[in-house]
C-alpha cells in the first residue's frame, strides 16, 4: 500500500500522537531565535509542527497527501488558505506553509531564508536508491551553514521490510559526509520500546540523533 493509499484508508501507524522527546530536548542546539524557519520534509500530520509553532518558530514543510495537510491543519483548528505555486499546491497559516506534492519539486526559491530542517521521518522512510536522491536534492536546495537535526532507526533490517528502513552510522557518513559537517547527539539501543519490532524477532533498535551542517563547497 503506497503513501497516499494509507492516507486515504487511514492506515497510518506511524503517526505519533505526542511530541518527540528528542526534538523537545535537542532543538537548543539550533539556536534558532524568533520567527526563524525551519523546513520539516514528509511532514505528515505531525504534532513536532504544533510544538515547533509554540516556540516562536516558522515552518515550511512538504507532504504528497492533502488529507495529511487538510487534517493537521483542521484538527489544531489552525486557519490556512490555498493556492497554487508552480506545480505544488501551497497550504498557509499563521507562520506556516505546506506544500502539498512531490519533496523532488522543491527548489531553493521554495525554501528561500530556511535557517534548519527537522528530519524526524523522512530519510527512513526512503529506500536505498531514494535515500541517494533525497540528500542530493537537499543539499541543493538548502543554503550553506543551515543546519539540520536528523532522527535515524538502524536494526538488521533482513529481520523486517521497511519502511522505515534501516539507516547505520556509516550510511549517514556515506550520505552527508561529502556536504556536512556532522555529530552524533545520541545513540541507544531502544528495542524494549518498540513491541513492533519485537514481535518481528528483530535483535535491536538504535535509535540515533544527529546534528548536520550544510559547509561551502
Amino acid at each position: 500500500m503506497d503513501w497516499l493509499n494509507r492516507w486515504e484508508n487511514n492506515k497510518i501507524g506511524w503517526h505519533a500522537e505526542q511530541i518527540n522527546r528528542q526534538l523537545i530536548e535537542y532543538l537548543p542546539e539550533f539556536n534558532l531565535a524568533k520567527k526563524d524557519k525551519i523546513f520539516v520534509p514528509l511532514c505528515g500530520k505531525s504534532l513536532d509542527m504544533i510544538y515547533l509553532l509554540n516556540q516562536g518558530l516558522s515552518i515550511v514543510a512538504v507532504e504528497m497527501s492533502d488529507i495529511a495537510i487538510e487534517q493537521f491543519f483542521n484538527e489544531n483548528k489552525l486557519p490556512f488558505k490555498t493556492s497554487n505555486i508552480d506545480t505544488l499546491k501551497l497550504y498557509e497559516g499563521e507562520r506556516i506553509q505546506i506544500y502539498c506534492g512531490d519533496f523532488f519539486a522543491l527548489n531553493s526559491k521554495h525554501l528561500d531564508t530556511v535557517k534548519a530542517v527537522y528530519d524526524r521521518a523522512s530519510l527512513i522512510a526512503l529506500d536505498t536508491v531514494l535515500r541517494q536522491k533525497y540528500v542530493k536534492h537537499l543539499n541543493d536546495i538548502i543554503d550553506e551553514d543551515v543546519r539540520i537535526l536528523l532522527l535515524t532507526l538502524d536494526y538488521p533490517q533482513h529481520q523486517k521490510i521497511g519502511p522505515p528502513f534501516a539507516v547505520s552510522k556509516t550510511e549517514v557518513d556515506l550520505l552527508y559526509g561529502g556536504s556536512f559537517q556532522y555529530r552524533e547527539l545520541h545513540c541507544i539501543n531502544d528495542i524494549e520500546n518498540e513491541p513492533m519490532f519485537q514481535n518481528l524477532g528483530v535483535d535491536f533498535v538504535k535509535k540515533a540523533v544527529y546534528f548536520l551542517q550544510k559547509v561551502g563547497t
